[in-house]
C-alpha cells in the first residue's frame, strides 16, 4: 500500500459466465478463487483470469461452497444433501459426506465452514528448546533439532510409504459415485496423502449447517462425528423465535477448542441472532491422540472404497471373458440339441474332436461359417485380456489396498490394547481382530483368484491355439491341411482337453466373482452371524475346501463382493461408535441474543483467544448492520470464559458505529484480532471506499450491551475510532461484495487480501492489504479530501512510471 493509503491491484479478472448468488471463494494459500454459475456448475479461476477446472453434478444445484483452510479441498455442499470435496488439483470429487438433517432425511446446505484446532497436547517446539546437545543431534536437520520426541516420531511414523504405491484404477467398470476418483495417479495420492507427524497435534474440523437447522461436524476431511440439532437458549430461557434455527455464521482459533457459532430463526428476515458457544472437548480432553484415530479411520475409510471400486472391476473384467465366448457356444449349443445324432452338448462334441480328430456336421459348420477367424481373434482377445487384467487388477490394486487395511488395523488394535477399558475410545480390540480376520479372509481368497486365472489363463491359450488349428484345417486346402498335422503333433491335448472340460461353459473363478441369490446370501451370513467364535478366515478356508471335494458349501461366504461388503458393514459399526464417542463431548453453552430491534442486513462473526495469567478464555465479536440504517454498524464483544475445554458464563457489552458523511455500508468482513473492514458507497459519489476499522483499540468505548438497544452513536471519523482509509482505483467498478483472507506462507508468500466482486457478477478484482496499517488520523474524511488523495496518488504513479 502507498502512503496515500491506495491499496496495491493483486490480481483481477473477468468472468465468462456470471455468478450465482453470492458463490465466490477465495483459496486461503493460492491466488485462486472459486465460484458458481447458472447454479449448478463450479468453476475455479487462476488469478489471470484463467480457468483451472470446473465441475458439475447432474441435475443437481450448488447451495454453499468453501476452501479448506489449508487450500487442499473446495467443500460443495449440493442440493441433494451431499457435501463433495473437490481436490485443488483435480476436478473431481474426492469425498461424498452426505449430511443428514432431521430424522435422517437429506436437507439443504446452507452453510460451510472450515476450523483448524490443536489437540490437548502442547506445542512441541517449547518442550524441547532445551534438550541436552548430544553428538548424534549434530546430523539432525537444523529445523528438527530443537523438536525432537522420540516416542512421538515412533507414533507416527509412516510405514505405508515403503510399500508400493496402490495403481490408479481403470476409467470403465466402476460404480456409485466413486466410480473416477481412482482412475488417475493425482487423485490417489490426493485421496491418500501421506501423514506428516508435524500435522499430528491439530484436528481439521468442518461444520455444515442445513436448512432444517442441522449442525453436522466432520473431522479430518470426511469422517463424521454427526448432526446436531440446536435450539438456542439464552440466560433468560429458550429463544422466542419458532421453528428451526440456521447456521449463519462461524468463528474459531487454533487454539481453543470452543467455537463461536451464529444462529438465526429460518423464517423471515432476522431481528435477533443468537451467539452460541459450542465445546468441542474431545479436542482438549481426547483419551488418546485424535489425529492417529482420526487419520488413521479416515484412511481405513477410504481404503474401503478403493476396494469397493477394486472387487467392481475384477467381476467386470471377469464377466467380460465370459459374455462374448458364451454368445458363440450358444448358437452352436441350439444346432447340436436340435441335430437327431450326435453329441448334446458342444462340451461333447468338441471333446470328441480332440480325441478322435473327426468333427461333427454341426460344429464344422459352426466353425467354418459362424466363428471364422475372425470370430476366433474376438475370442481370443476377450478371454486373454479379459484374464490378464484381472491378474493386474489382484496383483496391483487389490492386495496393496488390503496390505494397508491390515496396516491400519493394527495400528488401531494398539491403540485399543494400549487403553483396554479405561477409557470409551468408541471400539475394542475384540472389534479390530475381527476386522483383521475378514481382511486375512480376503487375502486368502484374493491368492486363490490368482491361482484361478493362472491356471485357465494357460489352459486357454492352448485350447485358442488348438482352436485356430481346427479352423484353418477345416477351411483349407489339403496340402495345407498336412502342414496343420505336423503342428498337431505338438499340442498339448492334455490341457486342451481339460479346459474344455472345465473352462468351457464354466469358470472355477465364478467361486469368487459369480453371481448368488438373494436368498443363498441371507441363508449362508445367518451361518456367520451365529458362529461367534470361528474365525471368518477359518470359515472360508472351510468352503472352499468343500467346493474343492465337490461337497455342498456356503456359496457366499468365499465371493468377494460379499466379503468386502462385510469388512465395509462391519467397520462402519466401529466408525459410528467412534463418532458417538466423540459427539457426546460436543457441548453447547448458553446463547447471546444479538439484537438491536431492526432487521439484520449484513452481519459477520470474529473469535480471539486471550490467553493470560489473569484470564483465559476468548473474546468473540459480532458486527451487524440494520436493513433500515445502512450507515451504521452495531459490534456486540462477548467475553467468554474456557477452562479445560468448556465454556463458561459470557458476559456482553457493545459499542455504535456511523459512518461520516452520509455513506453506506456495502459489505462488512473481520480480517484478523485487530481488523474489521468496511466497504462503503459515499452518497454523493459512485467511487466506493474501504476503511479498516481498529474494533480492539483501548480508545473504542464498549458499553453495557441490552438486547434490543444501541449504544450512542461514534462517528467513524471521530477520535474515539482508529480507522485507515483503504482506497483503490474503482473507475468503472461497482462492487457489491467482498470476501478476505489473511497473509499465508504456506505455498509461497501471500499478503494479506480483499476481493471485491462487482456489481454485474462477472468482474471481480483482488487487492493486497498492507502487512501492518498506518494509525488512522482521528480526523473525519470528506469525500474532496479523498479525491485529492486519490489524484495524488495517480500523480506519483504517473511520475514514477516515467522515471523508469
Amino acid at each position: 500500500m502507498s502512503p496515500n493509503g491506495q491499496l496495491q491491484l493483486f490480481s483481477s479478472g473477468t468472468l465468462s459466465v456470471p455468478v450465482s448468488g453470492k458463490q465466490i471463494a477465495c483459496n486461503p494459500v493460492i491466488d485462486l478463487t472459486a465460484t458458481v454459475g447458472d447454479g449448478n456448475t463450479i468453476y475455479v479461476w487462476r488469478g489471470s483470469n484463467q480457468l483451472v477446472s470446473k465441475h458439475t453434478e447432474r441435475n443437481q444445484k450448488v447451495d454453499a461452497i468453501k476452501w479448506k483452510e489449508d487450500g487442499q479441498f473446495l467443500a460443495a455442499g449440493w442440493s441433494d444433501g451431499v457435501v463433495r470435496l473437490i481436490g485443488l488439483e483435480s476436478n473431481k470429487a474426492v469425498h461424498h459426506i452426505r449430511v443428514a438433517g432431521h430424522g435422517g432425511k437429506p436437507s439443504r446446505i446452507e452453510f460451510i465452514a472450515w476450523a483448524r484446532n490443536e489437540t490437548g497436547k502442547q506445542s512441541r517446539a517449547g518442550k524441547h528448546n532445551d534438550l541436552p546437545d548430544l553428538p548424534w543431534r549434530d546430523l539432525m536437520p537444523d529445523e528438527k533439532k530443537h523438536v525432537l520426541d522420540l516416542p512421538h516420531e515412533l507414533t507416527f511414523l509412516e510405514i505405508e510409504t515403503a510399500l508400493p504405491k496402490i495403481s490408479p484404477l481403470p476409467l470403465s467398470g466402476g460404480i456409485g459415485d466413486d466410480m473416477f476418483v481412482f482412475s488417475t495417479a493425482a487423485s490417489l495420492e490426493f485421496v491418500f496423502r501421506p501423514y506428516r507427524s508435524e500435522d499430528s497435534d491439530n484436528v481439521h474440523v468442518m461444520i455444515t449447517g442445513t436448512a432444517d437447522g442441522g449442525i453436522h461436524l466432520s473431522i479430518y476431511d470426511s469422517f463424521v462425528i454427526g448432526t446436531f440439532q440446536h435450539v438456542p437458549h439464552t440466560a433468560k430461557g429458550p429463544a422466542s423465535n419458532e421453528g428451526p434455527f440456521q447456521l449463519c455464521g462461524h468463528s474459531s482459533h487454533h487454539k481453543v477448542p470452543t467455537h463461536a457459532l451464529l444462529l438465526r430463526p429460518k423464517e423471515g428476515s432476522p431481528t435477533s441472532l443468537f451467539l452460541v458457544p459450542m465445546d468441542l472437548t474431545f479436542v482438549h480432553k481426547s483419551p488418546i491422540n485424535l489425529s492417529l484415530l482420526a487419520s488413521n479411520t479416515t484412511t481405513l475409510q477410504n481404503l474401503l472404497r478403493y476396494l469397493k471400486q477394486a472387487q467392481s472391476h475384477m467381476v467386470s473384467e471377469w464377466k467380460s471373458t465370459r459374455e462374448l465366448p458364451g454368445r458363440f457356444l450358444r448358437g452352436v449349443q441350439e444346432d447340436l440339441e436340435r441335430s437327431p445324432k450326435g453329441p448334446v452338448t458342444i462340451v461333447q462334441a468338441l471333446y470328441h474332436t480332440v480325441a478322435t480328430g473327426h468333427v461333427f456336421p454341426p460344429v464344422k459348420e459352426w466353425l467354418v461359417d459362424s466363428l471364422a477367424e475372425r470370430g476366433h481373434k474376438r475370442w481370443d482377445k476377450a478371454v486373454v485380456s479379459g484374464l490378464q487384467n484381472l491378474r493386474s487388477l489382484v496383483h496391483e490394486n487389490f492386495l496393496p489396498a488390503l496390505e494397508r487395511c491390515g496396516i491400519v488395523l493394527s495400528r488401531l488394535l494398539g491403540l485399543a490394547r494400549f487403553h483396554g477399558s479405561r477409557e470409551n475410545i468408541g471400539f475394542t480390540a475384540a472389534q479390530i481382530e475381527k476386522l483383521l480376520d475378514m481382511v486375512a479372509a480376503l487375502t486368502l481368497v484374493s491368492y486363490k483368484i490368482l491361482l484361478a486365472v493362472m491356471d485357465e489363463l494357460d489352459h486357454f491359450t492352448c485350447f485358442s491355439s488348438w482352436l485356430r488349428m481346427e479352423i484353418d484345417k477345416l477351411a483349407s486346402s489339403l496340402a495345407a491341411a498336412e502342414e496343420l498335422t505336423e503342428k498337431e503333433a505338438t499340442m498339448d491335448n492334455v490341457k486342451v482337453l481339460t479346459y474344455i472340460q472345465r473352462y468351457l461353459m464354466g469358470s472355477p473363478l465364478a467361486v469368487y466373482l459369480g453371481d448368488v441369490t438373494a436368498e443363498e446370501r441371507e441363508k449362508d451370513w445367518k451361518v456367520v452371524d451365529k458362529s461367534d467364535g470361528t474365525s471368518m478366515l477359518e470359515l472360508v478356508d472351510q468352503q472352499l475346501k468343500y467346493q474343492e471335494r465337490g461337497e455342498p458349501y456356503h456359496k457366499a461366504l468365499p465371493q468377494v463382493d460379499q466379503l468386502v461388503d462385510h469388512l465395509t458393514s462391519k467397520s462402519a459399526i466401529v466408525f459410528k461408535e467412534i463418532a458417538e464417542a466423540e459427539e457426546r463431548s460436543v457441548r453447547f453453552n448458553e446463547a447471546v441474543e444479538i439484537s438491536t430491534g431492526e432487521k439484520i442486513w449484513r452481519h459477520d462473526i470474529h473469535l480471539c483467544s486471550r490467553s493470560s495469567a489473569a484470564e483465559s478464555g476468548v473474546l468473540t465479536f459480532v458486527a451487524t448492520v440494520p436493513e433500515g440504517d445502512k450507515n451504521k454498524i452495531f459490534i456486540v464483544r462477548t467475553a467468554i470464559p474456557v477452562a479445560n475445554g468448556v465454556s463458561g458464563t459470557t458476559s456482553s457489552s457493545a459499542c455504535s458505529l456511523v459512518l461520516p458523511n452520509g455513506a453506506s455500508v456495502v459489505d462488512i468482513k473481520f480480517l484478523d484480532d485487530e481488523s474489521l473492514l468496511v466497504l462503503s458507497q459515499l452518497k454523493d459519489e459512485q467511487s466506493p471506499a474501504l476503511v479498516r476499522i481498529g474494533y480492539q483499540s483501548p480508545n473504542l468505548t464498549y458499553s453495557a450491551y441490552e438486547v434490543g438497544e444501541r449504544p450512542q452513536a461514534i462517528d467513524i471519523g471521530g477520535p474515539e475510532v482508529p480507522y485507515v482509509p483503504l482506497f483503490f482505483d474503482a473507475v468503472g467498478f461497482v462492487p457489491m461484495q467482498m470476501e478476505v483472507q489473511q497473509a499465508s506462507k504456506t505455498r509461497g508468500e501471500l499478503p494479506a487480501r480483499v476481493c471485491l466482486l462487482g456489481r454485474d457478477r462477472t468482474a471481480y478484482r483482488t487487492y493486497a492489504l498492507p502487512d501492518q496499517f498506518e494509525a488512522g488520523s482521528g480526523t473525519q474524511v470528506s469525500p474532496t479530501a479523498r479525491k485529492s488523495w486519490q489524484q495524488q496518488g495517480e500523480e506519483e504513479d504517473v511520475v514514477m512510471e516515467n522515471s523508469q
